[in-house]
């Protein structure tokens, strides 16, 4: 049984929000609850603009990498862009290796693989690369911050190398020629960034540098043109979706309705994405399709999808990446079954503050996404490990509020071989026969961060709703809030004292489909998960999610409902 909160908020702003932006009041009550909402910043996050975003030189070292970049397209040196397997990764490298090749570079993009070479700039891909290319310069994207060994090879080669990236500094930083990584400024707003967020900045600031040198190549870029990869990208890393993030969406997704990106629309209709696109398509349905192939295989062939120009190609592609994903669904499920079993027969919930489960053979590509399940399912920052045949286990950790992964993976820096990552996500590898001592010292660590947290499944409310204000009007204000994202969730209505109107049936994989009568009128209403369970007798609390649902040529507001209660209206 869930615990059932409020959020707490001052009535006096939200009434001036309300007042000086039109809203509904419930919406202004969403906004006045929001931890970063001033005045200023509210009205800047209704109206969010390309105009507004930050100056790109502001971020770290990014003059003297935008000059060794111009220095290597005038010189006609061949430049490698070194990315990563996710999607932020992926999205980065097919954007600025298309920004290179237009301002006149030879350009090469080189990804890792997800378990021959692991996460970052690693060695064996680096020598690779240098033997088959012969780049005069490396740019990373999405990496590299703590890639110590392979810079100091490639400067011993001769080589330069230019870092972009937005991971925490987990040790010494590599001594790279420039190190463009927000976390390592001063500027609060752009450490949200996510990796492709960081290069779309460098590709400003190389396009602003070329055109004030009077550089013909620079003159024809639209860097709006990008603006859908750094959506997908920024929002499938799971950053806060506000200040610039924020902006970068909001016009990502009003670009992809238009993209001209041939690998995008095929995914987009193997996906059956249809428009408005939200934040949730980009998340949902088109990133686990891309992020699949970099699981199960290579991600190169996101790569490719995301850097054709040919149509057939393209759809070729996104067909691939579309039956990968079915099979890395098949190939999560199981281990999240097995990851369950094994915490299952020994979790207790008074003593365990974090969980870790371990497998030998489970695929290394889904223990993150299965890392994401458990954290659902017991509300405890989680740890999922791949034992490889070499001894080694290789995890994918992900955190809860109040919980920074990487600082407290720090603590246990004896027991690791590497870490890194961001607060709420990170990844690991140690050898197997210290998971047992990493279990135990990671759990007394949790137990010390958390012991005064409140780990009982909960929902908060962002607020109660009487039932004359649920309607077109309320929507049309929520959606004034949107792309929804991490520390911009979509707002969670609450409606007291509800009689099912009707009678509930079950639909698709366990879902319950049924309607509520709010102020005289029977609003449809699904309950995920909730299968064929009756609901409470008598009249309800509903806590949930307004959305429109579109079935042929008609709209309808509809609950999606995450949670109910008997009612309890007094309170």
């Amino acid at each position: 049984m869930k615990v059932w909160k409020t959020a707490s908020f001052q009535e006096s702003a939200a009434k001036a929000i309300r007042d000086a932006h039109g809203l509904p009041h419930p919406v202004a009550a969403v906004l006045a609850a929001r931890p970063w909402a001033s005045a200023e910043e509210t009205a800047q996050f209704l109206s969010p603009s390309l105009s507004s975003l930050g100056d790109p030189f502001l971020l770290p070292a990014m003059e003297p990498a935008v000059d060794r970049i111009w220095k290597a397209l005038r010189e006609k040196q061949p430049v490698v862009v070194y990315g990563d397997y996710d999607v932020d990764g992926v999205t980065s490298t097919a954007m600025i290796c298309r920004v290179l090749a237009r301002l006149g570079a030879e350009v090469h993009p080189v990804l890792p693989h997800r378990v021959d070479d692991g996460y970052g700039m690693s060695m064996e891909p680096v020598t690779r690369c240098m033997d088959e290319y012969r780049p005069g310069l490396i740019v990373t994207v999405d990496c590299g911050t703590g890639s110590r060994e392979a810079v100091e090879y490639a400067a011993a080669q001769g080589v330069d190398v230019v870092v972009t990236d937005h991971h925490e500094a987990s040790g010494e930083v590599a001594p790279a020629l420039a190190l463009v990584n927000p976390k390592l400024g001063d500027d609060p707003r752009s450490k949200l960034l996510a990796g492709v967020g960081v290069a779309y900045k460098l590709c400003h600031a190389l396009v602003k540098k070329g055109r004030e040198a009077g550089e013909s190549s620079a003159l024809d870029i639209d860097l709006r043109e990008y603006l859908d990869l750094v959506a997908l990208g920024t929002v499938c890393d799971i950053v806060p979706l506000l200040y610039d993030n924020r902006v970068l969406v909001r016009a990502g997704l009003e670009r992809l309705a238009r993209t001209g990106n041939a690998g995008l629309k095929a995914l987009l209709e193997v996906a059956g994405t249809k428009p408005p696109y939200t934040a949730y398509a980009l998340g949902f349905q088109l990133g686990p399709r891309l992020n699949a192939a970099g699981r199960l295989g290579t991600a190169m062939h996101a790569l490719n999808l995301l850097m054709t120009g040919d149509a057939a190609e393209a759809a070729r592609l996104a067909g691939d990446l579309d039956r990968t994903n079915r099979e890395r669904r098949d190939i999560e499920t199981e281990i999240f079954s097995l990851a369950s079993a094994q915490l299952d027969e020994s979790f207790d919930g008074k003593k365990d503050y974090a969980l870790v489960a371990a497998g030998e053979g489970w695929n290394q590509g889904v223990v993150g996404i299965v890392a994401s399940r458990l954290v659902r399912k017991y509300n405890r920052p989680a740890v999922v490990i791949a034992v490889g045949e070499d001894g080694v286990g290789k995890g994918s950790c992900r955190s809860i509020p109040g919980f920074n992964m990487v600082e407290n993976l720090q603590a246990c820096a004896a027991l690791l071989t590497r870490w890194g990552g961001h607060a709420m996500a990170a990844g690991l590898e140690l050898p197997a026969s210290r998971i047992g001592e990493f279990r135990e010292q990671f759990n007394r660590i949790a137990s010390v961060a958390l012991r005064h947290a409140d780990l009982r499944p909960s929902i908060t409310i962002d607020a109660w709703l009487e039932p004359g204000e649920f309607g077109a009007a309320l929507y049309e204000g929520q959606k004034k809030l949107e792309p929804f994202g991490m520390d911009n969730p979509a707002p969670l209505w609450g409606l007291r004292g509800l009689a099912p109107a009707g009678t509930p049936r079950t639909v698709g994989s366990g879902h319950l489909k049924f309607s509520l009568d709010v102020n005289e009128a029977a609003v449809p209403a699904i309950f995920f998960g909730w299968g064929d369970r009756p609901l409470p007798d008598g009249p309800l609390d509903v806590a949930f999610q307004m959305k429109l649902n579109s079935f042929r040529g008609t709209d309808n507001l509809e609950m999606d409902v995450k949670a109910v209660r008997p009612s309890k209206q007094g309170e």
